[in-house]
């Protein structure tokens, strides 16, 4: 009962909650589970005062990430943290500052580390992304527009998409979900049912910019396999024949990839392919890749498609355009940094 002027005020009685439903119980289970392994990421870049020439640090942005292992390791999307000049780890109300590890603009990933005690890191565990079905829940924990530890639901709404990368290279696989996903949420994990890390969220498709029901992730898959090399050596194996190519709007002209450029030491090289040269005011033009492994070649999205699924020391067979004739070049890829 409450007292006031004129009379009593009596407050109506609380009704018994009963338990809470399955769904519930289950989303409460991944929170708690999961979100001490979330990190909020905030950058900042220099820039300069074009009146007194004084350099300054500016906000640059803000994103997410969560624990690789206990020494430090953090795991985000490399455009978290592109050409940032400071980077700044916020993990259970402590503030490190992080150093890049290594990066994968191709496969927009990024490793940083911070100098935190062991005890206080809890790496998230890890899932498999190969089995998933449309319609099975997903969750989303990050730190949409600065706002920390917000998790978001929803479900995988497609697989084998393909996003592009900051490079405008195609990465395969990527998880489609409706899960709410907003500027922020970019290097947060996306979990299974069971808490597990199934992938990263990267990209919104939004004219606004803002969550449209349509969000993508990169398959844990290839995080796994890109943050292990990045932490063993600070940059990926990237196999390749050592050729720079055509745009494709030349491509498309050409009935495939146009070779430009052969760069020395390189299996193309080795293997003597022509590159386009300049003979006087002539324009010759160089072997035209039509084919890798008898699967056709039109433009270079699909050789770094191919390439991406190969690996250093595997052969493979170029079907080669020269002139008028059409040949086949075997070629052992290599690491091409």
């Amino acid at each position: 009962r409450a007292f006031a002027e004129g009379g009593i005020i009596e407050q109506r009685a609380v009704s018994p909650r009963g338990e809470l439903a399955p769904e519930e119980k289950e989303s409460i289970r991944v929170f708690q589970n999961s979100s001490p392994s979330v990190v909020f990421i905030t950058t900042q870049a220099l820039a300069q005062n074009i009146f007194s020439r004084n350099v300054f640090e500016i906000p640059k942005g803000t994103g997410s990430g969560f624990i690789w292992d206990t020494g430090g390791h953090i795991v985000t999307n490399y455009h978290v943290v592109e050409n940032a000049n400071k980077i700044e780890v916020t993990l259970n109300g402590s503030k490190y500052n992080a150093e890049i590890v290594g990066v994968a603009p191709d496969k927009d990933l990024a490793v940083l580390k911070i100098p935190a005690p062991p005890k206080t890191l809890k790496p998230i565990d890890i899932g498999d992304s190969s089995g998933l079905q449309v319609g099975q829940k997903v969750y989303a924990i990050g730190n949409p527009f600065g706002l920390d530890t917000t998790m978001t639901s929803g479900m995988v709404s497609a697989l084998g998409r393909e996003v592009m990368s900051m490079t405008n290279k195609p990465i395969q696989g990527a998880i489609q979900t409706d899960a709410a996903i907003n500027p922020g949420n970019s290097g947060g994990p996306l979990l299974d049912s069971a808490g597990r890390l199934i992938g990263i969220n990267t990209a919104i498709y939004s004219p606004s910019g803002a969550s449209s029901g349509v969000g993508f992730a990169l398959p844990v898959e290839t995080v796994n396999r890109v943050v292990s090399e990045l932490i063993a050596t600070g940059r990926i194996v990237r196999p390749g024949i050592g050729v720079s190519m055509a745009a494709d709007d030349i491509n498309a002209r050409v009935g495939g990839v146009l070779i430009v450029r052969v760069f020395p030491g390189t299996p193309a090289h080795a293997a003597k392919l022509h590159e386009t040269k300049q003979r006087g005011n002539e324009l010759v033009l160089g072997d035209i890749i039509v084919s890798i492994d008898e699967k056709t070649i039109r433009k270079t999205h699909d050789l770094y498609t191919h390439f991406d699924k190969s690996r250093v020391g595997d052969t493979v067979k170029l079907g080669i355009l020269r002139g008028k004739e059409t040949i086949t070049v075997p070629l052992k890829l290599e690491d091409i940094h």
